[in-house]
């Protein structure tokens, strides 16, 4: 199974995830984040950063469009993930240039089918995460039950809280239809030792398990 490790603020820690086999790693470009990239690393040095595997993916909420594209140049991004509220229209204009994945902080009771349906042909991916008072992550799992049997038809992330302790469940998760669609798992703060900074003894471990899923 694919992985994602988001909120990372260290080039080094990339580096690193990248011998783990880790597919993605993100970067939040979100000035009010904990884990703001701009504030520890340059754009430049961003840019420079190459793994053997490893693809870099930039976590925007509501950018500028031209703001948007311009760090996409600056720093040599794989994707663009926009969590904020982004409409279909600007998902469009930043799908021109980029691939996309469109995330959504999904409740109890949300309609999922219904809250993608005007994103199914604009963007490349989803991200299915736990909606909070503020963007971004609240380190907890959303009610997957919420998935369950659905056709979404487009690859996605589940992201949303999952730790070392959630092994288990998303091997219960894969045995479901949805999981067809099932891209990679997106995992940040149950991981870290402070916001971007993670501990790779809790990773390293968590991503061997999860290939073998």
């Amino acid at each position: 199974m694919r992985a994602k490790v988001c909120g990372l603020n260290s080039i080094q820690q990339m580096m690193q995830l990248d011998e783990m086999g880790v597919e993605f790693s993100g970067f939040i470009f979100y000035p009010k984040s904990p884990r703001y990239v701009l504030k520890t690393c340059s754009t430049l040095e961003l840019k420079k950063a190459k793994g053997a595997t490893i693809n870099k993916v930039g976590v925007f909420v509501n950018e500028e469009p031209d703001q948007l594209l311009t760090l996409v140049d600056e720093c040599g991004l794989y994707l663009a993930q926009l969590h904020g509220d982004e409409t279909p229209r600007y998902c469009e204009k930043i799908a021109d240039y980029i691939s996309v994945i469109k995330a959504f902080r999904l409740r109890d009771d949300d309609d999922v089918l219904w809250k993608i349906k005007d994103y199914q042909d604009i963007v490349d991916m989803f991200l299915f995460d736990t909606a909070g008072a503020e963007y971004g992550g609240t380190g907890k799992r959303f009610n997957w039950d919420i998935l369950f049997s659905l056709n979404i038809n487009k690859p996605f992330f589940l992201s949303g809280g999952i730790g070392p302790d959630d092994l288990e469940a998303l091997q219960s998760f894969k045995s479901d239809p949805v999981a067809k669609d099932l891209f990679a798992i997106d995992v940040n703060s149950k991981f870290e030792i402070s916001p971007g900074v993670k501990n790779m003894e809790l990773v390293q471990p968590f991503i061997k398990q999860l290939k073998h899923l």
